[in-house]
């Protein structure tokens, strides 16, 4: 029960990346919502499997600074990269005798 609990808490923490992490038009609104919601589930197991008790505190405080954390640093990884994927697909489709499919 409490990792669907982590899982919720680490998908809204992701999801709130998505409105502190700028340019936030060049990405898809779910992207920091699904990757907090996966970093929470995958940080909780681990640290359940290395025999953190599950009613403790520190595994919850773990889990939802990873989830937090985690997206913010991949939103900032992807949004220039896909700027300048933007950027070349555009320079590419705006020459002449170019073919639009």
């Amino acid at each position: 029960m409490e990792l669907i609990f982590i899982v919720v808490g680490g998908a809204i923490l992701g999801f709130a990346m998505q409105f502190v992490v700028p340019q936030r038009h060049l990405r898809g609104v779910a992207v920091s919502g699904s990757i907090g919601a996966a970093v929470a589930a995958v940080v909780w197991v681990a640290l359940t499997w290395l025999g953190w008790p599950w009613d403790g505190g520190w595994i919850w405080v773990v889990s939802l600074v990873a989830s937090a954390l985690v997206p913010a640093a991949v939103l900032y990884l992807i949004t220039p990269r896909r700027e300048r994927g933007d950027t070349a697909l555009f320079e590419r489709l705006s020459r002449p005798g170019v073919a639009r499919a």
